[in-house]
């Protein structure tokens, strides 16, 4: 091991079986579950007084309201630097580009008889757009969350955050929540925001969907409250995995790694390899990085959930990326675009040298809203769909009635269902 980055050879069985181990759960302990419980417990009860003495208690911030006004909303924004600004409408240009295609439409059949049958797109009412606070202020979230909202027709977009103690937020937040279209700022954060959003309070709306990242005790929050809100996805730690070969400069990869890792000590970030001697230059790469430019939480990370993994063929290396099912993965290979086949099941994937994560974290224009923790075998990245939802019509003229009536007879007598029956029967008995 050189600095804190591991290597371990993933044809040995219990190197593998340490390689599988790395990555952690996205479903956090028993205490976090027990103390998200009462938090809930005590919104339900309580309203908005638990949300203030909650956010007094973790953020330090007492605020009687707890949405920042419009005159506070457009000071703090003001702030936000011009190129700073100028990103982020350009990042939101981005977005609303590649999600308008995604946006769902109603479509219509109709039968020979005139029966009309419908399928309506409809958007939902209130949507809210979690944006985590702490170590780092996250514009980029609110573009990707809250500009898909609204482009997908919702109405009333929320952005939440958790304040700073003095009721604050970043200029960059404020700003960005202005160019994607928000319409309200929540100053709130943690399992108590996602509980009042979720089941409304006397000052803070009900939303039908809840979308955005966020720490152990959000995702927690996001799960118990699943059946009353819509959610995205129970997100876990950030995570990359890089499969490279001799082509790719060993600099930019420890660079990689470490932008990934930088995000939280739980992230995992590693690199899967064929060229048994890249793995080492990366590794020291790694090394003297972090003793030119300190990054503690990516050591930590690194140190944690950080390593190099050894396979015999890139075939292997491609073929257990694949079953990592990675949030993001990297394809750092002379022919990227041919070995994308063989990786089906990542949910972000960056082909070539020269698209490193960040360009899908900020500007490219896909979603960085993406599912963690394996769950990419099923889950997608946040897309426009998210903030909609499909109502059915259907509308039979007494021809199809009469043409149908029949067959769903049939089929509701098999099932036992005889007033199923009686009900069509009715309608023919008086045509």
């Amino acid at each position: 091991m050189t600095g804190p980055l591991r290597i371990l050879d993933l044809s040995d069985p219990a190197q593998r079986a340490a390689a599988l181990a790395l990555r952690a759960t996205a479903i956090p302990g028993a205490d976090v579950a027990a103390a998200v419980t009462r938090i809930l417990t005590d919104v339900r009860a309580r309203g908005d007084a638990a949300v203030r003495e909650l956010t007094a208690r973790y953020d330090g911030a007492d605020l009687e309201d707890p949405f920042l006004s419009d005159a506070q909303w457009d000071e703090l924004a003001a702030r936000c630097s011009s190129e700073v600004r100028a990103a982020l409408v350009r990042a939101a240009e981005r977005v609303r580009a590649f999600h308008a295609p995604e946006v769902p439409a109603s479509y219509e059949q109709r039968l020979p008889s005139g029966a009309v049958l419908r399928s309506l797109a409809i958007p939902l009412q209130r949507a809210a757009c979690y944006v985590p606070g702490g170590r780092a202020a996250y514009p980029s979230t609110v573009i990707m969350t809250a500009a898909v909202a609204r482009l997908a027709g919702v109405p009333d977009v929320i952005v939440t955050t958790p304040p700073r103690k003095d009721g604050s937020i970043p200029a960059e937040v404020a700003a960005a929540a202005r160019i994607a279209g928000a319409t309200r700022i929540l100053r709130a954060g943690g399992a108590q925001a996602v509980a009042a959003l979720a089941l409304g309070t006397q000052r803070i709306p009900r939303c039908d969907a809840i979308v955005g990242p966020g720490n152990a005790y959000v995702t927690e929050a996001k799960r118990q409250l699943s059946g009353e809100v819509r959610i995205d996805s129970l997100a876990g730690p950030t995570e990359v995995v890089i499969v490279a070969d001799a082509s790719a400069n060993a600099r930019h990869l420890a660079a990689d790694l470490i932008a990934q890792a930088e995000h939280d000590p739980l992230a995992l970030a590693v690199l899967v390899t064929a060229e048994h001697s890249l793995g080492p230059r990366v590794a020291q790469a790694v090394a003297e990085e972090l003793r030119d430019r300190p990054n503690a939480v990516a050591a930590q990370a690194l140190s944690a959930r950080g390593a190099v993994l050894l396979t015999r063929t890139l075939e292997d290396a491609l073929t257990f990326a694949d079953e990592c099912a990675p949030e993001h993965l990297q394809l750092v290979l002379r022919d990227p675009r041919r070995a994308l086949a063989r990786v089906p099941r990542a949910a972000a994937v960056f082909l070539g040298p020269s698209t490193p994560v960040p360009v899908g974290d900020y500007l490219a224009g896909p979603n960085h809203t993406l599912p963690t923790a394996g769950t990419a075998r099923f889950s997608s990245p946040l897309s426009a769909s998210a903030f909609v939802r499909r109502q059915n019509v259907i509308e039979y003229p007494p021809a199809q009635l009469a043409e149908d009536a029949p067959a769903i007879r049939a089929l509701a007598i098999a099932e036992g269902l005889h007033g199923h029956a009686r009900s069509v029967a009715l309608r023919e008995e008086e045509t």
